[in-house]
């Protein structure tokens, strides 16, 4: 499976959410001349990272290829409560249409670039990277990935074609972590990473000793991590997962692991609070 481009993705995304709510049969809309033109102003209620402008200006345009949108702030960008984000112009049944879809990108990718920015900046005088998961969205993988990174974290393995991970099942089924790993660097192209999971110390010595050049340490304490990271002394990328919150997440980045994975990033999304109010030009 190729990687998708963004801009399909986008498209993708948009047409799925405005079919999901029906925008070819408004109702409410009718009730506003077909033809009436409106200015409206997005503004946020709480701090936060401003992330899925594309996705935001694609449901209007998808409606209204002649709406204008404005933006005061920029992806990326922090933003501060009761600030301007917007200003839209166009037609008024495309802009009451899209509104809510538009919306829901907007809140839900700066609740993840937001999160994602505050794990990051938590780490800051650390090696350790922040790194997104599979648990994400349905649907939305690409897009809560481009959050991620908006949020200054990194991407891992877009799904099960571009990267291995090796779990405790995939070890129990193979035979053992020797096992399994000899058999992935047999039939693993170059260039794809291989990644294996271990919990204990003594997985992790089995690991190292059969070549694994990135392990997942899962749920271990902040002890046995310190221990892991002596222990490997860079025969291999350590990466920390499980039980990592913004309140000890510095205390694990301190014990000298490479990379930490949360799935909270894309998974525990509380969307941020934003606003449109509309008006006649």
């Amino acid at each position: 499976m190729p990687h998708t481009p963004l801009a399909h993705t986008i498209r993708a995304n948009v047409i799925a959410a405005l079919t999901e709510d029906g925008y070819d049969n408004d109702l409410t809309a009718q009730l506003i001349p077909e033809h009436m033109q409106a200015h409206a102003t997005v503004i946020t209620r709480e701090a936060a990272v401003l992330c899925g402008t594309l996705w935001f200006e694609e449901c209007f345009l998808t409606l209204d290829p002649d709406c204008k949108i404005g933006w005061k702030a920029q992806e990326g960008a922090n933003i501060e409560a009761n600030q301007v984000l917007c200003e839209i112009h166009g037609n008024a049944r495309a802009m009451l249409t899209a509104e809510r879809p538009a919306l829901n990108f907007l809140q839900t990718l700066s609740a993840v670039a937001t999160l994602t920015r505050r794990y990051v900046e938590a780490t800051s005088n650390t090696q350790a990277r922040i790194m997104d998961t599979r648990k994400t969205l349905p649907g939305l993988r690409l897009a809560q990935k481009h959050a991620v990174r908006v949020g200054g974290g990194h991407n891992q393995r877009i799904g099960l074609f571009d990267g291995v991970l090796i779990k405790e099942n995939h070890i129990a089924a193979a035979g053992g972590v020797g096992e399994v790993l000899e058999h992935a660097f047999r039939i693993i192209p170059p260039g794809v990473s291989i990644q294996i999971e271990v919990e204990t110390l003594a997985q992790l010595d089995e690991a190292l000793n059969a070549g694994a050049r990135l392990v997942l340490l899962d749920n271990f304490s902040m002890a046995d991590m310190r221990l892991a990271v002596n222990h490997a002394a860079k025969r291999a990328e350590l990466e920390a997962s499980g039980g990592i919150t913004l309140e000890n997440v510095h205390l694990v980045a301190e014990t000298g692991v490479d990379r930490i994975s949360i799935g909270a990033l894309t998974k525990d999304v509380k969307a941020i609070d934003l606003s449109m109010r509309i008006a006649l030009p």
